[in-house]
């Protein structure tokens, strides 16, 4: 191990502090988006063994984003490869250390796939930038599913191109399988991510087909062996909750959950459109510019540079790919990404983070690849290294010292949800009010939301929670709890510290 490789460990812990850190700090270790909700249901389901739960009585009122009740069962929409990943947290107390450790393996992978195409110095420096990127933290310290979707496009991408390198070496099955494996698992955690990998790589793959040795061939169709022997196990999954192989579950909560365009698809009436999604795809842009680095729009400062130098590298293509056909694909979606920045695009991250290192290094006119400088036929004075560096440098601080902490500060506390929303529940007096049921009364579900936090999914835990939706539905609710739990009313907006015993009128 060199001492680059030894740096490159000590990036990759710290991001697994950093994130730990933002995930506790920021974001509590609670969820709030919907997808977080009904991530963590699926996880704690599939970690008692199960893919689905019977509906409870009273299905509506017992809500839990996202989780849909159909035909007697209750289940999360979204496909199994995330909620198995963050199921093995659950099973081991660990949940909040999945995607923290998960950073870990990303920054790792980014550093080996910069010096595998260019230099060690330019996967340092790549991850660098990774591990300072504010959409990347914001996600290493969530409980959503795209730092797993980058770590399985990462690993993927850097199985595949030592796949297709490397001839008669020890793992070059191994590895060609692992390939395999990972955009296997993709395809079942990101259906629509895994397909705008596969464009970029099978038209790669095609030509490597047609100009490529028979052994490049055979672990071609390896890898493809493996992804198609793994993407049944989606409808398989659609087919055990939906008793359809065809039948969506994102249709089952929203019936115009789909991508396309036109009617039947989005909230509009018309459907969805290219404009609207133009609109989208923009939006998501520009809070890319400032997310990705954290530097606003300079962020994509070094990228045409890196780009321009990196030309010949048989990486650029694939990580352009990568990004064209995320942004392509999600276009087709009716909603954008903005508020964790633009998430649908997360996947692209780690190329543009080595794209823009190789145009550091190029304006600089450090080293590249193979001896490759960089523009020191232009005549630059030898104090452009000093100033390149000076200026990557600069950047990054202001990024470290201004743009996270404000870009966090944004996040912490999001849709009024707070850790401190549980304290009722979790004193030491609160336990001899259990086994309990309590009605909450709020108009906003992220003050009931957040108190599902403390709830199991089969509502066998201490306390259970349920969303008030009318007197006549909470008084049917209470009798039929009242001989096994005890009954209280909440109101979190007006008591938040105190639980009733009966209904207040005027509440």
């Amino acid at each position: 191990m060199t001492t680059i490789d030894r740096f490159a460990v000590l990036l990759s812990l710290i991001s697994v502090l950093g994130a730990a850190l933002i995930a506790g700090l920021v974001f509590e270790n609670m969820a709030h988006l919907e997808d977080e909700f009904a991530y963590i249901w699926q996880s704690k389901v599939i970690a008692g063994g199960d893919l689905t739960l019977p509906s409870p009585e009273f299905s509506s009122s017992f809500l839990v984003p996202f989780v849909v009740d159909y035909q007697g069962q209750r289940f999360g929409k979204y496909p199994l490869g995330w909620p198995v990943t963050l199921s093995l947290g659950e099973r081991f107390g660990l949940r909040d250390w999945v995607n923290p450790i998960l950073a870990g393996i990303a920054v790792w992978l980014n550093y080996r796939l910069g010096k595998r195409l260019f230099n060690e110095k330019i996967g340092l420096l790549a991850s660098a930038l990774l591990v300072s990127s504010p959409l990347f933290l914001m996600h290493a310290g969530s409980l959503l599913s795209h730092l797993w979707g980058l770590v399985l496009g990462t690993a993927f991408t850097l199985f595949w191109i030592d796949t297709l390198d490397k001839d008669e070496e020890q793992w070059e099955w191994l590895k060609a399988a692992a390939a395999g494996l990972c955009l296997g698992v993709l395809g079942l955690t990101r259906p629509l991510t895994m397909i705008a990998f596969v464009i970029p790589f099978g038209i790669h793959g095609l030509g490597s087909m047609i100009r490529g040795t028979r052994r490049q061939r055979e672990k071609i169709m390896l890898v493809g062996g493996i992804i198609l022997c793994l993407l049944p196990l989606h409808f398989v999954w659609q087919r055990v909750l939906t008793g359809s192989f065809t039948t969506n579950p994102y249709t089952l909560w929203w019936p115009y959950d789909k991508v396309g365009f036109g009617p039947g698809y989005g909230v509009t009436e018309l459907g969805h459109s290219l404009l609207q999604g133009w609109r989208n795809t923009k939006h998501s842009l520009r809070a890319g510019f400032g997310d990705m680095f954290g530097w606003g729009k300079l962020s994509w400062i070094f990228l045409p540079f890196g780009l321009f130098a990196a030309r010949k590298s048989r990486g650029t293509p694939l990580f352009l790919g990568i990004l064209i056909s995320l942004v392509g694909l999600y276009t087709a979606y009716w909603v954008g990404s903005w508020l964790y920045g633009p998430r649908y695009y997360f996947e692209a991250l780690p190329g543009l983070a080595i794209l823009s290192a190789v145009g550091v290094f190029w304006l600089a006119g450090w080293p590249i690849e193979n001896g490759l400088q960089g523009i020191n036929q232009i005549g630059w004075r030898r104090t452009r290294r000093g100033l390149i560096a000076g200026l990557t440098a600069v950047l990054i601080f202001v990024n470290l010292y201004f743009y996270i902490p404000a870009r966090m500060q944004g996040l912490k506390g999001l849709y009024t949800i707070e850790r401190s929303d549980l304290l009722v529940f979790t004193s030491p007096e609160a336990h001899a009010l259990t086994p309990a049921l309590v009605i909450v009364h709020t108009d906003p579900w992220m003050s009931y939301g957040s108190l599902l936090e403390l709830e199991s999914p089969a509502l066998d835990s201490p306390f259970i929670f349920a969303w008030s939706i009318g007197p006549r539905t909470d008084q049917a609710l209470a009798d039929h709890y009242s001989e096994a739990r005890n009954i209280y009313h909440y109101y979190p907006e007006v008591e938040p510290a105190k639980l009733y015993t009966h209904p207040v009128l005027g509440y």
